[in-house]
Parts: C-alpha cells; sequence; structure tokens
C-alpha cells in the first residue's frame, strides 16, 4: 500500500518558528551581554596596568601611544585600541580602583555609557547612580548624556536636605519630591553687581512665574515678612504655604554660594515661624535657601542636627542683561510697586 501523505499544519509551524525566533534572539542578547561584560572587564584589566605602571615605574604618557599602536598590530580585528580608548581604560580604572563596587552595573553598560560617565561626572556616587538609571531604563548614549546634563541626579534628590532626619516618612517623601535642585529662573537677569536686594525684588515681581517655576500647590503669602523675636524685628525674604504639605515655606534667596552661618539662619525663622504662624492643622514649616552654587558635602554638614526641615538647592539665573537704561526702568517700576503695597500683601 502507498505511504499516505502528511499534511503539513501551517498554525503548528507557524508557533514553532516563533518560538525558535524567540530562543534564537534571547540567545543573541544573552551573548551580547556576555562579550559586553567580558569587554568591560578586560578594559578594566588593561587600564589598571597601565595605572600601576605609570604610578609605580613612572612610565610616561608616549607608552600609551605605542601600545596603542603594538596593540592593533598585534589584533587587527579588534576595535578599541586607539589611544584616546586607552586613556578612557586608565580613567575607567583609576575611578573604579574597587571594581567590584560597580562591577554588576558597569558590565551591563556598553563602554560608549561608561565612556560618558567618566568624562561627565566626578562624583562615585553619581556616576554609579547613573549607571543604574542608564541599566534601568535602557538609556542610549545620547540619552544618557541629556540625563546628566539636564541634572536629573539633582532633581531627584531634591537638593541637600535633612527632611528625612525631621520630618515623618510620608511627609519626607512629598517634600522630597517636590524640591527641585536647581531651579530655571530664565524670567530674571543678572550679573556680579547685581545685588540682593534688586533680585529679590524682581523675584517678587515676577511672582507668577516664580510660582510656576515652584510648581504645583505652592501660595505666596508675602515677602519681606516680618517676624518679631525678643523684641527684635526680623524679615523673611518670601513665605508660601503648600497646599499639599499643609505647610508654611519660607524661601531665603541667595546670590552667592551657600555658607553654614545661612542654615543656622533659617533653622531661626523656622522656628519662629512654627511658634507665630503655624496652627494646630499645619504641618511643621519647611524652607529652602536658593544659592547660585553649593558645595553638596558641606551643605549635609549644616544641616544634619538641625531641628527644623530645610534644603538647600541651587538656582539658575540668565546672565545676558537688558541695557541699564531697561533694567532701571524696571527696577524703579518694582520699588514703587512695592512701597505702595502693604507689607506682607501677596
Amino acid at each position: 500500500m502507498p505511504k499516505s501523505r502528511l499534511v503539513l499544519d501551517e498554525g503548528s509551524y507557524r508557533d514553532l518558528l516563533n518560538d525558535l525566533k524567540n530562543r534564537i534572539r534571547s540567545a543573541q542578547v544573552r551573548a551580547a551581554v556576555a562579550v559586553n561584560q567580558e569587554m568591560i572587564l578586560l578594559y578594566w584589566y588593561i587600564g589598571r596596568e597601565i595605572l600601576i605602571r605609570q604610578q609605580q615605574q613612572g612610565w610616561g604618557s608616549k607608552v600609551i601611544q605605542r601600545l596603542s599602536q603594538d596593540l592593533k598590530r598585534e589584533f587587527p580585528d579588534m576595535k578599541g585600541f586607539s589611544s584616546t580608548n586607552l586613556k578612557y581604560m586608565r580613567s575607567f580604572a583609576d575611578a573604579w580602583s574597587d571594581f567590584g563596587i560597580g562591577q554588576q552595573v558597569l558590565t551591563n553598560l556598553p563602554w560608549g555609557q561608561n565612556t560618558v560617565l567618566l568624562s561627565k561626572l566626578e562624583d562615585a556616587e553619581e556616576r554609579l547612580w547613573y549607571a543604574h538609571k542608564a541599566v534601568e531604563h535602557g538609556w542610549s548614549r545620547s540619552a544618557l548624556t541629556r540625563q546628566i546634563e539636564g541634572g536629573l541626579y539633582k532633581q531627584q534628590l531634591g537638593g541637600a536636605n535633612n527632611f528625612t532626619l525631621t520630618l515623618p516618612k510620608a511627609q519626607s517623601d512629598l517634600a522630597r519630591q517636590l524640591i527641585k535642585d536647581p531651579y530655571h529662573l530664565d524670567f530674571l537677569y543678572a550679573d556680579d553687581n547685581t545685588q540682593d536686594q534688586d533680585l529679590k525684588r524682581l523675584l517678587v515681581a515676577h511672582m507668577r512665574e516664580f510660582l510656576l517655576t515652584l510648581g504645583v500647590g505652592f501660595s505666596f503669602v508675602g515677602h519681606h515678612h516680618l517676624i518679631n523675636v525678643g523684641g527684635e524685628d526680623f524679615h523673611l525674604d518670601m513665605l508660601f504655604y503648600h497646599l499639599k504639605l499643609r505647610c508654611f515655606v519660607v524661601i531665603q534667596l541667595e546670590m552667592g554660594k551657600f555658607t553654614p552661618e545661612q542654615s543656622g539662619q533659617m533653622n531661626f525663622y523656622l522656628s519662629a515661624v512654627d511658634s507665630q504662624e503655624r496652627q494646630e492643622h499645619d504641618q511643621p514649616t519647611i524652607g529652602i535657601i536658593l544659592c547660585s552654587s553649593k558645595n553638596h558635602v558641606i551643605a549635609e554638614y549644616a544641616l544634619r542636627n538641625l531641628q527644623n526641615p530645610i534644603a538647600v538647592a541651587e538656582h539658575r539665573i540668565p546672565s545676558v542683561l537688558p541695557s541699564p537704561e531697561q533694567l532701571q526702568s524696571e527696577l524703579a517700576s518694582v520699588v514703587q510697586s512695592l512701597d505702595e503695597a502693604p507689607e506682607d500683601a501677596p
């Protein structure tokens, strides 16, 4: 009897084909990851060997150029042995002398992303944070560069603050999310000769734009807000109330860099506001010190043992000025409007 002809089940075949394609792609990905991991480990080893010999045996920078030529001659089919890349390898080993700390995440990043971390960042903790985010979100080299240049790390941290030490967890988490760093005050202008008071007056005059910069929930209470302590008058730059945090927010604007003395002054202001303004249903008053620059470590030390919640954040103000006549006219208009307004008028 003739053998019966088997009919191919198209649906079953397509299922088999799709399964095999998925498995092959997964294997390709795993192979590519494994190759990348081995390459990163190799680059770190090469960089470490160069670094050790330069430090211990006094080899000069010319050895990198010679090594590049010899390696390219020996391995003509391999890329990555240019003088520039060998210098990156040396910097990579120097930045991660204890490679075990970041090995798991760094070997899962392409070399291009690792070089971005080296060239754009100085702080090891910040580099590692961006490395984790790049792996988590699959950032390309250009995407990683944009996130670094946009200051995502500082924004996520909410600036230097002591919120976790001074606020309940729910309030602390919310406050950290709401505080920015830096604040881009693109609607203002300043140069090295601009005085603090001039800038504060302009900021009040542009309160609508400033509120948009601060974010949703801020309500302006007053500028140059008066508090009296022990028979002496003190004035807060700006007082706000945050509807979601349910607390007063004091903002002090500084033209220069942050100094520890500013945190002590802010701590004093917050104690006074809590005593004189805060109601039973209000949460503890929060302070924000806006400065042109800060040393993060100094800011952390200055805030560490204070009892009131304070954040230190940077402001970014354009340095392109209008004409002196325009600036004088606007300042005169602002001064006139402030003189005519009640002391604590919004």
